[in-house]
């Protein structure tokens, strides 16, 4: 079975200048957890969900440092302490989606999709064309679907 024969086809976006405040009543309205956001040509550009949207409560600690000959040797990734700020003060989609997005090919096989998703530790993924442009959308539900729909 493919992607294209399991997945939802009318797929809930957002972009990138939309606010924070947009996507969440997007979200609570359709009761889902995320969205996939793209650009004008319809081209996923990222994926915004409720763990990108609630990130804005998690505590975030400074890297942490070694002095060494008067100067700093840091002993953590200043960009992933970038990327935590930036996040947490997102005002803006663009500020804190998930970018970029795992797709998938709407001919790829259901089982490599299972895999990408469990091995990703992701709960949705952007099923796009030979262009790149989204067609539809995959979720854990849609799998369970398939899975009670072959019993």
């Amino acid at each position: 079975m493919k992607a294209k024969d399991i997945m939802t086809r009318k797929v809930i976006t957002v972009k990138e200048e939309d606010t924070i405040q947009e996507v969440v009543k997007l979200i609570l309205d359709n009761k889902i957890s995320g969205v996939p956001v793209i650009n004008d040509s319809k081209e996923v550009v990222g994926i915004i969900s409720e763990s990108d949207l609630i990130y804005r409560d998690k505590d975030i600690s400074v890297p942490a440092f070694l002095p060494l000959f008067e100067s700093f040797i840091i002993l953590e990734s200043v960009r992933k302490f970038e990327d935590k700020i930036r996040k947490k003060t997102a005002y803006k989609v663009k500020d804190a989606m998930t970018s970029p997005a795992v797709t998938v090919n709407e001919d790829d096989d259901i089982n490599n999709i299972v895999n990408i998703m469990l091995d990703r530790k992701i709960n949705r993924v952007p099923v796009v064309d030979s262009e790149g442009t989204l067609v539809g959308i995959i979720t854990r539900a849609d799998i369970l679907r398939n899975i009670e729909g072959d019993e």
